[in-house]
């Protein structure tokens, strides 16, 4: 049986949540591997509805053990929160069933405000950041003076390393007009955090490893969407990890033979949250109808999103980019009731056509969508658990995106709700 990789194949929000909560029933061990508390999934599971940040989803489900890998960047403080928060939800944790990298990367309070801080100044220039730290404790990972879980256990020599960070950020908070941050401050909320989190920790990439030996199946979870990848995304408009499935295997401690197979989530439309290129967005009443039958707030920021029609060119580069065999369509029933439905086939840069999104920002800005029309459908696809049950229109037109991103779509997702899915081909059985 195959491990399975999760992605977003647009900017995020795909409705990765119910897709791998659909898959963790299958699913022995569920990891997370990039990002932070920035980017959610909410759940709904029978009359519960959870909504999660930087726990892996099977964390809900018994029997499962959920991993936040290495290349997870932690808030202790949220972490914690999340934690006591499902716990009053009547959802068992421990360390039976939730392990934390101890080579995990920690945001602490001075990353956030930064986040907070730099945003502020940049005016315009926003990158439109959640303003959790998440960009600012990825820049202290590469830089090499990070704190890191496994730092926590001897708090004793942590001084110098505190010294360290402060060095460069007490730097940056002057250059910017603000108060430099108290060492004594900072160790002093590491020390009373420290216990509250250390039980959770172990050697993730061992354990993964015995799992695998053992033929457990085990789900990698990924955050956000591959176009906000820092390499391959919207730069600069990205998250500041690698979001493509690649980072599956170096986020996790696992070798890339071990992911398996790729799932690609993509919703039947297209939606952003913050700033950044957008070639199908709609300014107009569609897309403002799209938004409202579609629920498009954010999880975790409540932002609204940015909605357009599906951009067939983007699926199909992070198709190839992240190497995905098969492609999770969701939402499909926000298009109910549209006369026509419009997919974006190609682009114009500056009169001449292409079929790919440049790299550079000026000319990503620059192009303009070629449009292919579908007539729509009147009935609903909302709840369908098969093929018979949806429109002839629905039908063709989700084989008609399969075409145009040269990649099956092997599942269909019709509602919020777990059982109404139409699967195609089980990615653990491949």
């Amino acid at each position: 049986m195959a491990n399975v990789v999760v992605v977003g194949a647009q900017w995020g929000d795909e409705g990765k949540g119910k897709i791998v909560d659909w898959l963790s029933e299958r699913a022995d061990v569920v990891v997370r591997f990039q990002g932070g508390h920035n980017a959610g999934h909410t759940l709904v599971i029978g009359n519960n509805t959870y909504k999660l940040s930087l726990l892996p989803s099977g964390v809900v489900r018994a029997g499962k053990l959920a991993v936040i890998g290495n290349g997870v960047v932690v808030d202790p403080w949220a972490l914690v929160a999340e934690i006591e928060k499902l716990k009053g939800q009547g959802v068992g944790i421990s360390r039976d069933n939730l392990r934390l990298a101890e080579n995990a990367t920690l945001i602490l309070p001075l990353h956030r405000e930064l986040d907070v801080i730099r945003e502020e100044a940049a005016g315009t220039g926003k990158i439109g950041t959640t303003g959790r730290g998440i960009g600012p404790a990825y820049e202290d990972k590469v830089g090499r003076r990070a704190i890191r879980v496994q730092d926590l256990k001897n708090l004793g020599t942590l001084g110098p390393k505190v010294d360290r960070i402060l060095v460069h950020h007490n730097a940056l908070r002057a250059g910017l007009g603000k108060e430099a941050v108290a060492k004594d401050k900072l160790m002093s909320e590491l020390c009373e955090i420290a216990p509250k989190i250390l039980p959770y920790m172990d050697v993730t990439w061992d354990l993964l490893d015995q799992q695998r030996k053992a033929g457990k199946r085990i789900l990698f979870e990924g955050a956000q969407g591959a176009l906000l990848d820092i390499d391959h995304g919207t730069y600069p408009y990205v998250t500041s990890s690698n979001t493509v499935a690649a980072q599956a295997a170096t986020g996790s401690g696992m070798g890339p033979r071990a992911v398996g197979t790729v799932l690609g989530i993509a919703k039947a439309y297209t939606t952003r949250v913050g700033s950044g290129p957008f070639p199908t967005e709609l300014t107009d009443e569609i897309g403002e109808t799209i938004g409202q039958r579609g629920h498009e707030f954010g999880t975790v920021t409540g932002r609204k999103r940015r909605c357009g029609w599906f951009d067939a060119v983007l699926v199909r580069q992070v198709c190839k980019v992240s190497g995905i065999d098969g492609i999770a369509l969701t939402k499909l029933d926000v298009l109910d009731g549209f006369s026509e439905i419009k997919v974006c086939v190609g682009y114009l840069l500056d009169g001449e056509r292409i079929n790919r999104l440049p790299a550079g920002s000026n000319a990503q800005a620059r192009v303009e969508p070629i449009w292919e029309t579908f007539e729509g459908w009147s009935q609903s696809t909302r709840g369908a658990r098969s093929w018979n049950d949806l429109p002839a229109q629905a039908v063709k037109y989700v084989r008609h995106i399969e075409e145009l991103i040269e990649c099956p779509i092997t599942l269909l997702s019709t509602s919020p709700e777990r059982d109404d899915t139409i699967l195609m081909r089980d990615p653990f059985a491949d």
